[in-house]
């Protein structure tokens, strides 16, 4: 119920483009940085009890790139990418020895300038091609000083994962996501 709520203030609430420039100044704020979090909801145990860790590692003003680490698994990181008064997420996906996994850079662009604290992506045509059960999906980040949540639904379904990350506390930064290098 949460969440809903949530949607519905990022509808109902002031959109304006200067909300993309405060969203990206905030995510930049924490460039560098890195923050454990936890499972607060997944369909089945893909997570388990792995340790889970963000690492805002990669900042620009075109492109921000968050790995995220599950246990000892570096394959995930979050790309998102300025579009003027939008903003573009990929999920980029490796194999442990650096290549594309197969399901790789799906995701969608925010359909409106969001909010400075939060933005939505709805499943585009370019992830139907890579997930094509995927839609309707959609992603969800957005934070406040405490939490970063990662919030990603399949609609019509009881499918979704929901992750948040402590922004209090600060944690050793991982090595770097498979495919990357120092």
């Amino acid at each position: 119920m949460r969440w809903s709520m949530l949607l519905v203030v990022f509808v109902a609430g002031t959109v304006h483009a200067d909300s993309v420039d405060e969203y990206w100044a905030n995510l930049h704020a924490l460039c560098g940085k890195a923050f454990e979090g936890k499972v607060v909801h997944e369909p089945g145990d893909s997570m388990g009890n792995a340790k889970l860790v963000m690492h805002v590692r990669e900042c620009t003003d075109e492109r921000i790139r968050i790995p995220f680490v599950v246990g000892d698994d570096y394959s995930r990181t979050w790309v998102l990418t300025r579009l003027d008064d939008r903003i573009e997420l990929r999920h980029d996906h490796r194999n442990e020895d650096g290549t594309p996994e197969e399901v790789t850079m799906y995701g969608g662009i925010s359909p409106n300038p969001g909010s400075a604290k939060g933005q939505i992506f709805p499943t585009d045509e370019k992830s139907q091609q890579v997930l094509p059960d995927s839609w309707p999906s959609v992603w969800m980040m957005a934070f406040d000083e405490e939490t970063f949540t990662y919030y990603a639904r399949r609609q019509g379904t009881d499918s979704y994962y929901h992750v948040d990350f402590y922004l209090t506390e600060e944690v050793d930064t991982p090595d770097a996501p498979w495919g990357w290098e120092d």
